[in-house]
C-alpha cells in the first residue's frame, strides 16, 4: 500500500477527503489538486509531509487578505494524522500564470504587469516584523534561525554535497570569490528592515489578468518567513531576461519602498538595487542547487556561470 506522502497516496487522500475526483496541479510538491467542475473549482492543498505548516499558511492568508490578492480559505483541517492529513481548501483565483503569459504579451502589457508585480513586492516589504525567522503555529510566532552562516561558509558547506560536488575546483574557487563579494554588497546595503518574505516569489507562483497585466493571485506560501525585502526581488529576477518587465518591476518597487533607492528614476540606483537583490538571492540559489528537480538543473547552470564570470550578474541583464 502506498504511503500517505507518496504520489499515489496523496491522490487517494485527496479523493477520500472530498469524495470527488481530483486533478493534480503543476508543481513539484505533488500536494496540490484541482477539484470541482468548470466555473465552480477550488484548490485542495494537502500537508501530508509537513502537517504543522497548514496552520501557518492559513494564518498568513488571513494576515495578507485585503492587502494582497490571495485565495480565501474555504475549509481547513490544521491538525492532521497519517490517515486524515491536514489540508486547506482554497478559492481558485482568476488569471493565468505569469511565466506562461509573459513571453507572448506585448510590450505595453509586459510593462503593466511589471508595475503591478513591483507594487505587490512593495506591499510585502511594508508588512513588518520585529525579527527574522520561521513562522510557527496559527499565531505566527517567529522562531529565530540559528546564527546565519556567511555566504562563503554556505558555499564551503555545500561544495562536497549534491550537484555542487560536480563543479571543478576552479569553479568552486570562483564561487567563493563571488560569495565574498556578495557579502560586501549586503554589508554596504546597511542593516535591513525585517518584513514578510514570500520565499518563492517566482513568476510561476503569480497569476495575472491576461487583458490588463494586473496581478490577480500570489500563490504557494509554504516558504514564507520573516526576512529582508531584497530576497523576493532577487527570486523574481533570478532567470528574468525581459527588460521591459524587469524595469517596470524595479521602478514600481523602488518608488514605494522607503530607503531602497535615492532616486528610483536613476539608472545607477536601480542597477545597485538589482545587485543587492542578487546578493540576497544567493543563499536560496545555493539551496535550489541541492534539490533533485528541474529547478536544480537551472540553478546549477547559473551558479556555474556565476563562478566563471566571477560576478553576480553571470551574463544576465543589468537593468536599466
Amino acid at each position: 500500500m502506498e504511503g500517505p506522502s507518496s504520489a499515489a497516496g496523496l491522490v487517494h487522500a485527496a479523493r477520500a477527503l472530498l469524495g470527488a475526483d481530483v486533478r493534480p496541479l503543476d508543481g513539484d510538491s505533488g500536494e496540490v489538486f484541482l477539484v470541482g467542475v468548470a466555473g465552480e473549482e477550488a484548490v485542495l492543498r494537502l500537508y501530508a509531509r509537513d502537517p504543522a505548516r497548514a496552520a501557518v499558511d492559513a494564518a498568513l492568508l488571513a494576515l495578507v487578505r485585503g492587502l494582497l490578492p490571495v485565495p480565501r480559505v474555504l475549509e481547513q483541517r490544521v491538525r492532521g494524522t497519517p490517515e486524515a492529513p491536514a489540508f486547506l481548501l482554497l478559492e481558485r483565483l482568476p488569471g493565468v500564470r505569469l511565466d506562461q503569459w509573459l513571453p507572448e504579451a506585448d510590450a505595453d502589457l509586459r510593462a503593466r504587469a511589471g508595475g503591478s508585480v513591483g507594487r505587490v513586492l512593495a506591499q510585502l516589504a511594508g508588512i513588518p516584523f520585529l525579527r527574522a525567522g520561521e513562522f510557527v503555529g496559527a499565531e505566527l510566532r517567529i522562531e529565530a534561525r540559528a546564527r546565519s552562516a556567511s555566504l562563503v561558509d554556505l558555499v564551503e558547506d555545500r561544495r562536497t554535497r549534491g550537484a555542487l560536488a560536480a563543479l571543478s575546483e576552479e569553479d568552486l574557487t570562483g564561487l567563493v570569490e563571488v560569495a565574498r563579494s556578495a557579502e560586501d554588497i549586503l554589508d554596504r546595503g546597511g542593516e535591513p528592515r525585517i518584513c514578510l518574505v514570500h520565499g518563492d516569489f517566482d513568476p510561476s507562483n503569480l497569476l495575472v489578468d491576461p487583458t490588463t497585466g494586473e496581478v490577480t493571485g500570489v500563490l504557494d506560501w509554504e516558504l514564507a518567513h520573516a526576512g529582508t525585502p531584497h530576497t523576493d526581488l532577487g527570486a523574481l529576477l533570478r532567470f528574468e531576461s525581459d527588460a521591459t518587465f524587469a524595469e517596470a518591476v524595479l521602478r514600481a518597487y523602488a518608488w514605494r519602498v522607503p530607503g531602497i533607492a535615492t532616486n528610483p528614476d536613476k539608472a545607477d540606483d536601480l542597477g545597485a538595487l538589482v545587485e543587492l537583490a542578487r546578493a540576497a538571492d544567493l543563499p536560496a540559489l545555493l539551496d535550489a542547487a541541492m534539490r533533485s528537480d528541474a529547478a536544480a538543473t537551472a540553478a546549477i547552470r547559473l551558479l556555474q556561470a556565476t563562478a566563471r564570470c566571477r560576478n553576480l550578474a553571470a551574463g544576465r541583464p543589468t537593468w536599466p
